[in-house]
């Protein structure tokens, strides 16, 4: 029997978990976007033992392009041109069958290519290795990202902080997309659904001011939102973060 979670579900999840942390980063000037997307067709893009999570049934893709800052394992300091790069990643929204809400990444862009290798490696992350920049013109960031292999798509992007930071409630929407706490990932060589945790205080949020947005990796996933406007837009300044080891999920 597959459990639906509740909000104690989605809330516990955000509490900070008793096991050691592996890693720390810092994920800053984040911009999120989403589309609805028909939730059978994201079902039949999962593995076994994950199921679409939705709120109040509508299924949603996120697009997330942010700054990787001071990344370093737990006891080593960090290390100038490896410690910080840029990262995009296009998610969607799940749960496993004992109600534990979780992201389920389609891909993760970055244009570090030993933090791809060692993510693909130990987090069973469907990284790739991007050609990414990105500058501050005013208060609005210009980002730019081609993945390797695909140097004629491009994802662009221009946009920045606008009204004052708010607080996402609890049972909405924005609480739904963007306090998520649990990874899953699939060893596809042991035939296993894995998940990781992380933690961080609650997202403070901005409304996005986005004056132009190319959402390639979105088509490159699978998913074809063509040129339509997001359902939901958000920026955060960003957060520190603590990265906990990779699990196997019960079945």
């Amino acid at each position: 029997m597959i459990k639906s979670p509740t909000l104690d579900d989605r809330q516990r999840v955000c509490r900070r978990p008793t096991d050691p942390v592996v890693m720390y980063q810092k994920w800053k000037d984040l911009l999120f976007l989403h589309w609805e997307v028909a939730p059978e067709t994201v079902q039949s893009t999962l593995p076994e033992g994950l199921t679409v999570d939705l709120h109040e049934g509508r299924c949603f893709v996120g697009l997330v392009p942010f700054y990787m800052c001071d990344i370093r394992p737990r006891f080593l300091p960090t290390v100038p041109g490896i410690s910080n790069f840029l990262e995009m990643n296009v998610r969607t929204y799940v749960h496993d069958r004992h109600g534990n809400p979780g992201v389920w990444f389609y891909s993760l862009d970055a244009n570090q290519s030993l933090a791809v290798e060692l993510a693909k490696r130990f987090f069973h992350l469907p990284y790739f290795r991007a050609d990414m920049v990105a500058s501050r013109e005013a208060e609005m960031i210009q980002y730019e990202c081609r993945r390797r292999g695909a140097p004629d798509e491009v994802s662009r992007f221009s946009y920045g902080g606008g009204n004052p930071v708010r607080k996402p409630r609890p049972a909405s929407l924005e609480y739904f997309l963007l306090e998520r706490y649990l990874l899953f990932a699939y060893d596809r060589k042991r035939e296993i659904l894995l998940s990781g945790q992380v933690h961080h205080t609650p997202y403070p949020v901005h409304e996005a001011a986005v004056t132009s947005f190319d959402p390639v990796a979105v088509k490159q996933a699978g998913f074809d939102v063509g040129r339509d406007a997001p359902v939901h837009s958000a920026f955060s300044p960003g957060v520190t973060v603590e990265i906990f080891g990779i699990k196997t999920v019960k079945t």
